[in-house]
């Protein structure tokens, strides 16, 4: 089921706002954020948020990380991100339990190794993970005691633990292998039990898989190009998903989707500044 008209080149992002009770995302190709009926332009690619109060939300773009004002659109940056490396932006990223939030970047023409995985912590930001293809699937188990992460070219979804601060622990390991398939994992959401919903590229769906990464669902769509979920809604069991029309001509291709599912998100995470 569509939830928005609004055609995305690059859709990317989604973001329930619990405060709000509202549903944010971006057209990281338009240089958008969006939500329902209102969009906000940007100079630049953005492409993922966290919030960190009722009007202000924390977004990422291809220099910076900004305070951004729902109320009025303006945006002060907070730190820079690779400001001085003209070949990337920013793509996937997303609040974790203890308030950080991680960022992950990509060369603009998806330049091999260009980006990095990055997490801004009370005013630190410090680099994770590199070298990175195609940042994605950045999402936490609801205890915030592992991350899960994966660089789309190598189908594999990585896990990592994390300390009580939310700093990675040891190296990362596999935890969903999809080598061999035609599923490209993209942006990603763990739900309340732990279980991990991945949108994958090309597929025109979001697959769903339990703690130990056994597949046990998946949603489809009408938009191919499947990028991210969210959960949302009052309750937390609507998912949507965002997708791109990069490259397609479909109908549906790059809208916003939205499903009614039997499971339960976490509500997203706030971002300590």
């Amino acid at each position: 089921m569509i939830y928005d008209e609004t055609q995305c080149q690059l859709g990317e992002g989604p973001l329930w706002h619990p405060l709000r009770q509202q549903l944010f995302w971006f057209d990281i190709l338009g240089h958008r954020l969006h939500t329902k009926g209102q969009h906000w332009q940007f100079d630049t690619y953005v492409s993922a948020a966290g919030w960190v109060d009722a009007n202000t939300l924390l977004v990422a773009s291809a220099a910076a990380l900004l305070r951004f004002d729902i109320t009025d659109g303006q945006h002060q940056v907070i730190c820079p991100l690779e400001a001085d490396n003209p070949v990337t932006r920013s793509n996937d990223g997303r609040a974790d339990p203890q308030g950080g939030f991680w960022i992950g970047t990509m060369g603009i023409k998806a330049e091999d190794g260009a980006g990095a995985i990055y997490r801004y912590y009370k005013g630190e930001l410090r680099q994770l993970f590199a070298p990175i293809t195609i940042s994605n699937a950045i999402c936490f188990a609801p205890d915030g005691k592992t991350a899960y992460f994966t660089d789309t070219p190598t189908q594999q979804i990585m896990r990592v633990a994390l300390d009580a601060d939310g700093w990675p622990v040891g190296d990362p390991v596999l935890h969903i292998d999809l080598q061999g398939t035609d599923f490209r994992p993209d942006g990603a959401v763990v739900d309340a039990a732990g279980n991990l919903w991945n949108a994958q590229w090309g597929a025109a769906r979001v697959a769903g898989y339990d703690p130990d990464g056994k597949f046990i669902a998946s949603v489809s769509f009408s938009g191919r190009q499947t990028s991210c979920p969210a959960f949302g809604g009052p309750d937390l069991s609507t998912l949507y998903c965002t997708s791109a029309a990069e490259g397609l001509d479909g109908a549906d291709d790059g809208k916003t989707f939205v499903a009614q599912t039997n499971y339960t998100g976490q509500a997203e995470h706030r971002v300590i500044l």
